[in-house]
């Protein structure tokens, strides 16, 4: 959270040792939650002291600590082929990468891979993890090695993530995955992590063969108790494109498919929310909805933003140890090999201070619109930011090249057709 200069000196005096008089100042600090009247006894955590790093700030980092996989997905964008991955991190280099990070202000993990679980180390990675302060916000799994034992041992770490399971429809998820007997085993696995009190996010491609099961995999998964599913429109990757030839839907398709899809599921009496993946998320319990494309309110925009938040808040670090901008691009990235940093042969604050990679995700949107005349030239620009760079790359080669799925959202009145499909919704987007 970015702070003034008299906030950020306020703060360095909250010790609990020291008495502050009252102040508007402190008032509003308080009602922000960034300090508290100090109890009797208490001290400061390790993430109330003040930390000096000497790198730019990323709160996160997506990691994958091993490519193998006990799958070999059709679709997988981590892949520029159709070959097993199998790089993976070393315990010796998992602990070196965890320390750097916390030297360099990282608060969260993403556990992320191939396959996470697979990992030889992957518990003792965990336990590295929460040793050093930081914690695993999220993890990434195909729900294959998930056991009640498993679960045990992390709730004893104090991990609870939200664990995103991916499941890619009824009937549709063993071919996708490569896998046979993938889907009943990835239903026990959801089902076991429910009811063992862990969050769960469900993960599901779309395209032209499983469009018709998403509806009825909706529901089962809300009857099974998920807290939400997210949408992913399977994109061009190289791997996909080898696999399945004709099988993306269009942006087209994909938008008004997801529009049938989301007023069918408004009208029945489930609670799990639904995030479509660069299109909408809506919230059954309280009936409201935001559209995804939208990234600026009115009057918000800035020259400065970057071209992508998520990639400036979080590092995606792959089983090789390259950075990439996130790992959607990773297969394209590795695929032309584009190298802008490892953190297996340079430290991460020094790739975190001065490198390719930070030039790339620290490129502004005003970068964006000069090499970009399409975007720059669009009303909608200030809204959308110029969108999502994975697609960008994907659909052009160009890593800023237009996202042609934001200028079908805005140019073909999406909000107005959610807003109509979702009857009795109240739409919270910054834009009408």
């Amino acid at each position: 959270m970015g702070l003034k200069k008299d906030e950020y000196e306020l703060l360095r005096r909250c010790d609990g040792k020291q008495e502050i008089d009252d102040s508007p100042l402190l008032q509003d600090l308080q009602e922000r939650g960034l300090c508290h009247p100090a109890k009797n006894g208490e001290t400061l955590s390790e993430w109330q002291k003040e930390r000096i790093c000497d790198n730019r700030y990323f709160p996160a980092i997506n990691w994958m600590i091993t490519g193998k996989c006990n799958y070999n997905c059709l679709h997988c964008f981590n892949a520029a082929d159709n070959y097993h991955l199998q790089s993976e991190f070393t315990l010796e280099e998992a602990k070196r990468l965890i320390e750097e990070a916390e030297k360099c202000g990282i608060n969260a993990f993403t556990i992320t891979g191939g396959e996470p679980m697979l990992h030889p180390n992957f518990i003792d990675i965990l336990k590295s993890i929460y040793s050093h302060n930081m914690y695993v916000e999220e993890l990434n799994t195909n729900g294959s090695f998930i056991t009640k034992k498993v679960l045990d041992d992390m709730k004893q770490i104090g991990c609870f993530p939200l664990i995103k399971i991916s499941f890619d429809g009824i009937g549709h998820h063993d071919w996708l995955r490569n896998k046979k007997g993938a889907e009943e085993n990835t239903l026990a696995a959801i089902r076991l992590c429910v009811e063992d009190g862990f969050k769960v996010k469900v993960q599901t491609n779309v395209h032209k063969l499983n469009v018709d099961s998403i509806l009825p995999t909706a529901i089962l998964l809300d009857k099974i108790g998920v807290d939400q599913m997210r949408i992913i429109r399977t994109s061009e990757s190289p791997r996909w494109l080898q696999n399945a030839k004709d099988s993306c839907l269009t942006l087209e398709e994909y938008f008004d498919t997801m529009i049938a899809f989301l007023e069918k599921y408004s009208k029945t009496d489930c609670e799990m929310e639904i995030d479509v993946w660069n299109f909408a998320h809506i919230c059954p319990k309280e009936k409201v909805f935001r559209a995804r494309a939208v990234e600026c309110k009115e009057g918000t925009f800035r020259e400065t933003i970057p071209v992508c938040r998520g990639n400036r808040g979080m590092i995606a670090i792959g089983a090789n140890g390259n950075l990439y901008p996130c790992h959607q691009m990773s297969g394209y990235y590795d695929q032309h090999e584009w190298v802008l940093g490892n953190v297996k042969s340079l430290e991460l604050q020094k790739l975190l201070s001065e490198s390719e990679y930070l030039k790339t995700v620290c490129t502004t949107v005003k970068e964006l619109a000069t090499h970009n005349e399409e975007c720059a030239s669009c009303k909608w620009f200030k809204y959308c930011c110029g969108g999502c760079r994975a697609i960008g790359l994907a659909l052009t080669g160009d890593t800023l090249g237009s996202d042609k799925s934001k200028c079908l959202f805005f140019n073909g009145n999406y909000i107005e057709k959610l807003q109509s499909a979702l009857t009795g919704y109240y739409n919270t987007s910054p834009i009408k």
